[in-house]
């Protein structure tokens, strides 16, 4: 899956990776995908949230080697 946009959180651990997810979403148009790279596990549960909450699609999520690798559809009514 080729993602539009891409964001780096490696070595950031809770609350950082969902708080620059949730201001870079915001920058990218509706119907775009952005992939997220984490390696702290507690995305596994806080990425998946975000998304129900939000109501943005999560369309694969995946992890290789303790990298986290998420990839979003921008949701048009969540922002």
């Amino acid at each position: 899956m080729e993602p539009d946009h891409q964001l780096d959180v490696r070595g950031l651990y809770c609350p950082e990776p969902v708080m620059l997810l949730h201001n870079r979403i915001r920058d990218i148009a509706v119907g775009e995908v952005l992939e997220v790279v984490a390696t702290d596990p507690a995305t596994q549960r806080d990425i998946p949230k975000f998304c129900t909450f939000l109501g943005h699609e999560l369309l694969r999520q995946s992890e290789t080697g303790g990298e986290y690798r998420y990839w979003l559809r921008k949701a048009e009514v969540a922002t």
